[in-house]
């Protein structure tokens, strides 16, 4: 057990140093992610609330596309697609050899696309959820569209779309775990890097899963305090 201390400590021979920095750029790009994936999911949602048929249909497309094809497989379109067009972008300015996209980049955006289309369709339900009758009084006092925004859908919408919410953003944080295709040392990445220059596996991925699970408990913790402090506000209306 000493060793095992030692080995994942900040001492001489310790991984503790990379492990932590590994452990922060996998909160980062999944905070990032997920705040991209709000900004798709905002948009995503008032298209098919409020927009014409075009872009109902847009919308439609997108969360049907984005929640049907696999996660990696959006990364890698992301990466190489992107890639590709960047190498030939750079070619046609005198640039010869390939241009890469930075890992972090690709996965904020990737993971960011895909999570927009969950919380797509959280808004969607929460706004549907809001009684309509809340909305027909704010109407009736002469509410315009900002205000009524301001005061009753936002805090209501959120309300009722902060447990959806809190699920998509276990997932974004899991599926960060996909960035090290990109090369990305986030904290899979640094794991595995351990565990081969250790030739200790066992002992490096049961660190790995201590603390994504770790990351994933605090989190939720804060979404369940976030989600009863709206509800306190709820009753005390």
């Amino acid at each position: 057990m000493q060793a095992y201390f030692s080995l994942i400590g900040f001492g001489p021979q310790g991984w503790g140093a990379q492990l932590a920095w590994a452990t922060l750029m996998t909160l980062s790009v999944s905070v990032a992610a997920f705040a991209t994936g709000t900004v798709f999911g905002v948009a995503g949602a008032w298209a098919k609330l409020s927009g014409g048929p075009v872009l109902r249909g847009l919308a439609d497309a997108y969360t049907t596309v984005l929640r049907g094809i696999p996660d990696l497989l959006v990364i890698y379109l992301f990466y190489f697609g992107g890639s590709a067009l960047l190498t030939r972008l750079g070619t046609l300015m005198g640039h010869d050899g390939f241009l890469g996209l930075n890992g972090f980049v690709v996965g904020m955006l990737a993971i960011g696309v895909v999570s927009g289309a969950y919380q797509t369709e959280v808004m969607r339900a929460a706004y549907l959820a809001i009684p309509r009758g809340e909305i027909e009084a704010a109407r009736a006092v002469g509410m315009g569209r900002a205000l009524m925004l301001r005061r009753i859908v936002a805090p209501r919408g959120l309300r009722i779309a902060l447990p959806g919410l809190g699920n998509v953003w276990q997932q974004v944080l899991k599926e960060s775990a996909l960035i090290s295709v990109t090369g990305m040392v986030e904290l899979l990445r640094q794991i595995h890097i351990a565990a081969g220059s250790t030739r200790l596996p066992f002992d490096f991925y049961a660190t790995g899963a201590a603390l994504f699970l770790l990351l994933t408990t605090i989190t939720s913790l804060l979404f369940r305090g976030a989600e009863r402090r709206t509800q306190r506000h709820e009753r005390a209306r």
